[in-house]
């Protein structure tokens, strides 16, 4: 039987005039070139330059001064090396040296899509069976690098989605803080990424303190890099040891921005290439308060590393990396809450089957179960998660994709038990949501794909990416589809 499925008609484009600013820097030796012309500039041509730029982009970013200083101090090491007081340069001077190194940067031009959505923390002033919600989607713009951007909207009694116009002037974190770190949990992280035999590990292992910071791990390696000889190994150990110290940090955001305005974009070395994916979650705690997480993968051109996102109010967010023999794969999603007395994770750590895992804490995981394999042709290439679980009095419910023939992605969805997740109960023998002929076209075709979904009132609200480009939402009846699922008990895989 196939489930009755209403595709709405509203479609979330990219809009390639949502810019950000970016710090623009390709090397020492240009730098100190570029700084040279523009102090040899006469003053009155120095002003003039910067009254062109003022008036060209002012009106596009919020408190564009404010960027140009903040990418102005990041030039102190050069001005050095040109034997250069920055004190002694004038606010005209260094304003305009910062334009030069800054860039606008379209972060949805390419695409808009994989979306996911969460009750919003504030549900003041909505009205009867209405319900605010943040939807969070993957902007992907040049050079396909990715980022985490917001909108809010309303879903009324109808399941209409109505979306707040977003901000027009895009802005990234105000301030961004670097973690401390614990030594022994930090060595145990390497240990999982790479083979500690080599001649760097026992220098840097000695020289770290009980906890240390991003700076100073960063003078250390410099000393170790100076103190041997340094092979391949110890290349990459170094290397290694920096990537994974730069993937922990906090950062806000000006109280003063639109959540549509805010961009989560790439800032560790872990995630140069792009963050990826963001299954956000509402999480009840044991103490009855709520916080969100959210599960993405960091990319850096190499490898992946699965990361957590953490915040209460969507202004001030903290990073960290997801440690352990199972954090190795994209798709991570968690259970809005703990089930008996753990921290529950959907995953799938050989890309092809579905797995559970259980945890004391939220960013170590270790042992993994396979809960699932591929059973029906539309999924036999591989099954994976489109999200955290929803709790429903039937079960859990977990939309998932399946691959088939031409690499089409679909959406079905299965059922677990309440108090055993790694049991299944239910799941759909025929797709959920297959891409149409609308659908199907875009930067990759044959795919939808979603990272969460939301029940509201009697009804399933799933935004979906199509094709890699462009997003939408369409609504289940849960009575329907939870009926489905429980009468497919009889014919799951041995």
């Amino acid at each position: 039987m196939s489930i009755n499925i209403v595709r709405k008609d509203i479609v979330f484009q990219p809009d390639s005039s949502r810019v950000i600013a970016r710090f623009l820097f390709s090397s020492e030796d240009r730098a100190r070139q570029l700084i040279t012309l523009i102090l040899n500039l006469s003053e009155q041509q120095q002003k003039q330059e910067l009254s062109n730029v003022f008036r060209k982009y002012a009106k596009r970013h919020r408190n564009i001064l404010k960027i140009f200083e903040r990418h102005f101090n990041r030039l102190h090491h050069i001005l050095d090396s040109l034997g250069i007081d920055p004190e002694t340069i004038g606010i005209p001077q260094k304003m305009l040296i910062g334009s030069y190194f800054t860039m606008e940067y379209s972060i949805e031009a390419a695409a808009f899509f994989n979306p996911s959505i969460i009750e919003d923390p504030d549900q003041s002033r909505v009205g009867f069976n209405e319900r605010r919600v943040i939807i969070s989607f993957r902007a992907t713009g040049e050079g396909h690098i990715s980022s985490i951007v917001f909108r809010s909207a309303i879903i009324d009694n109808n399941n209409t989605i109505t979306v707040e116009p977003p901000g027009r002037m895009l802005d990234s974190p105000e301030h961004v803080r670097n973690h401390v770190y614990d030594k022994r949990l930090f060595l145990i992280k390497l240990g999982e990424m790479q083979n500690l035999e080599n001649a760097a590990y026992p220098i840097i292992e000695q020289k770290l303190t009980e906890t240390f910071t991003y700076e100073e791990l960063k003078r250390y390696v410099d000393e170790t890099n100076k103190s041997i000889e340094i092979d391949q190994p110890s290349r990459v150990f170094l290397r290694e040891t920096m990537w994974l110290a730069s993937s922990h940090y906090e950062m806000d955001f000006s109280l003063d921005t639109d959540i549509s305005e805010r961009v989560i974009f790439p800032i560790a070395d872990t995630e140069k290439k792009g963050i990826e994916d963001a299954r956000f979650v509402k999480f009840s705690q044991d103490d009855g308060s709520s916080v969100y997480y959210a599960t993405y993968t960091a990319y850096d051109g190499i490898s992946i590393l699965p990361k957590l996102l953490m915040t209460d109010d969507f202004q001030h967010f903290q990073v960290l990396p997801i440690h352990g023999e199972i954090a190795q794969n994209k798709g991570m999603a968690l259970f809005p809450r703990k089930i008996n007395g753990k921290y529950a994770m959907l995953c799938r750590i050989d890309g092809v089957n579905n797995y559970i895992a259980f945890s004391d804490n939220i960013s170590i995981w270790r042992n993994a179960e396979m809960i699932q394999s591929p059973k029906y042709p539309w999924e036999f290439v591989q099954i994976g998660n489109c999200g955290s679980p929803l709790e429903t009095e039937a079960g859990w419910l977990v939309l998932t994709h399946g691959v088939g023939p031409m690499r089409e992605y679909v959406l079905g969805a299965s059922l677990f038990e309440i108090d055993n997740p790694a049991k299944e109960i239910g799941r759909l023998s025929q797709p959920l949501l297959i891409p149409n002929r609308k659908e199907r076209e875009g930067y990759v075709p044959n795919v939808v794909y979603s990272c969460g979904a939301i029940i509201h009132h009697d009804s399933l609200i799933i935004p979906y990416a199509m094709s890699d480009y462009a997003s939408t939402y369409a609504v289940v009846n849960m009575k329907e589809l939870l009926t489905e699922l429980t009468q497919n008990a009889g014919v799951l895989p041995s």
